[in-house]
């Protein structure tokens, strides 16, 4: 192993762990905001999967065109899932966590199903994307254009949600909704349209990492379960709610599977993503920056 393969290595894991990051903050803003775990969080980013790979197929539109339209109609989704379902889950008279959890996780599986039935289980993907099959040579170090284009949407996604929360009006009163849920409506802060806004947010940034990924990933109705894991390692390690920790923890994630390959085979290179989960729960509960 030399220095040139271990720089491949570690400069694939950056490129990846932005993505994971992209996958997740959603999953941690949702989570900041109300105390929620999205266990549809993965089937989420298979309908932006599939989203984009219909515009691809049916408009021609590449992912990169395609990705505002997929990140809008997350949004959209996003809202009409808080307000159809998330909302009357929290207003539960008892188990309100346990009601909570699993009114997502059956959207997950019907969703789940439904992709299933549809597009069947087989694998598909863009094969002429504007991006596909390119690499950017740096120092004998050989990068995919998609991979690159994911991280580079990433940290702009990033860096767009802490101008909207440290900027805006809304983001204001996200933060203050994700201090403190009941002062705020003593103020005129309407709780319920922040919740609303705050999943739309949050699914578009997940549309968002759907639309990159189906650029370099086979897209099939199983595809949210291997990445949704990850994204809660992810969140677990940066810190429930914290964006900030989220960003953190997607290139940490991202640099330990990277670095288990140079051990173990790449088919088990998870085992250093779930080792490190298990770690984290262990010796930080609340992860790097959580408040839990």
């Amino acid at each position: 192993m030399n220095a040139q393969a271990i720089a491949q290595v570690l400069a694939s894991g950056v490129l990846m762990g932005l993505m994971y990051a992209l996958i997740a903050v959603g999953l941690s803003l949702i989570f900041g905001l109300m105390d929620v775990v999205n266990f549809a969080h993965g089937e989420f980013l298979m309908m932006g999967m599939y989203l984009t790979f219909g515009l691809a197929v049916g408009l021609h539109l590449d992912p990169l065109i395609g990705m505002p339209i997929v990140g809008a109609v997350l949004f959209m989704a996003g809202v009409l899932v808080y307000l159809l379902i998330v909302r009357h889950a929290m207003r539960a008279k008892a188990n309100v966590g346990m009601v909570q959890i699993f009114s997502t996780f059956g959207l997950g599986t019907l969703m789940q199903g439904l992709a299933q039935y549809f597009f069947t289980p087989d694998y598909r993907q863009i094969s002429n994307s504007w991006l596909a099959n390119k690499t950017v040579e740096i120092g004998g170090v050989f990068l995919p254009q998609p991979q690159i284009a994911g991280a580079v949407v990433s940290l702009l996604a990033f860096g767009g949600l802490y101008l909207l929360m440290s900027r805006t009006d809304f983001g204001r009163a996200l933060e203050a909704t994700r201090e403190d849920q009941g002062a705020v409506a003593l103020v005129g802060i309407d709780r319920n349209r922040v919740f609303a806004l705050g999943w739309g947010l949050g699914l578009a940034m997940v549309g968002v990492a759907g639309a990159m990924l189906a650029n370099f990933y086979y897209i099939h109705p199983q595809v949210g379960g291997a990445f949704s894991g990850i994204a809660y390692v992810v969140v677990a390690l940066g810190g429930f709610g914290s964006v900030f920790g989220a960003l953190v923890g997607g290139v940490v994630v991202g640099l330990v599977e990277a670095m288990t390959t140079l051990v173990l085979p790449a088919s088990l290179k998870t085992v250093g993503v779930y080792a490190l989960y298990l770690l984290v729960v262990l010796l930080r509960p609340s992860g790097l920056f959580g408040r839990l």
